[in-house]
């Protein structure tokens, strides 16, 4: 989400912060690298930590020297991991201007399977409605064409839906009609 030409979402920068020593114009997600590069550390500890099982009625120092290293080192990592997530999530830019612009781009084709759903709410069978719908959605995209339009041109889109109903598939409230339960469970709301 942080590549140039995607650009939805970034990272902090800070002023004065360098990016990419090739590409001056770039700001690397460095926190997300690194949060990444962690989590595969903090996955790794679960091999000693499962080969510690084997000999669990008769623990030696094979277990306990292994255990002295991943577990004071896993907790590290994984506070170390919150802390920089916290940090990240807070401070997090988001561009909804680049967000809209993608959407645009996909000619409205991430809606495909709201109106697939919606077809089936209003009695076509799931293979009727599959079919349909991804013939226009293949000429949207082969063609470049907004999805939304060919279909609203179809008789029997027009037939099935009122455009209230119509244009309501294609809002992203949908997706976003639990976002506060969300974030009620995590108290951030």
């Amino acid at each position: 989400m942080q590549k140039t030409e995607v650009l939805e979402a970034q990272e902090p920068f800070k002023k004065g912060q360098r990016g990419s020593s090739a590409m001056p114009h770039k700001k690397n997600p460095i926190l997300c690298e690194r949060l990444t590069g962690m989590a595969r550390m903090l996955r790794s500890y679960t091999v000693a930590a499962y080969e510690n099982i084997a000999l669990w009625h008769e623990r030696d120092i094979s277990h306990s020297s292994v255990e002295r290293v991943f577990l004071p080192d896993a907790t590290l990592i994984a506070f170390y991991m919150v802390k920089k997530t916290q940090y990240l999530i807070e401070n997090l830019i988001v561009n909804e201007d680049r967000i809209k612009e993608t959407f645009e781009r996909s000619y409205n084709l991430v809606y495909s399977q709201r109106v697939l759903l919606s077809l089936i709410d209003k009695g076509l069978s799931r293979e009727e409605g599959y079919k349909f719908v991804q013939k226009y959605a293949l000429e949207a995209w082969d063609n470049r064409k907004n999805f939304k339009e060919i279909l609203w041109n179809d008789d029997k889109i027009r037939s099935l839906f009122s455009k209230e109903e119509f244009d309501e598939i294609f809002t992203p409230d949908y997706y976003l009609r639990n976002i506060n339960e969300i974030y009620k469970r995590f108290e951030l709301k």
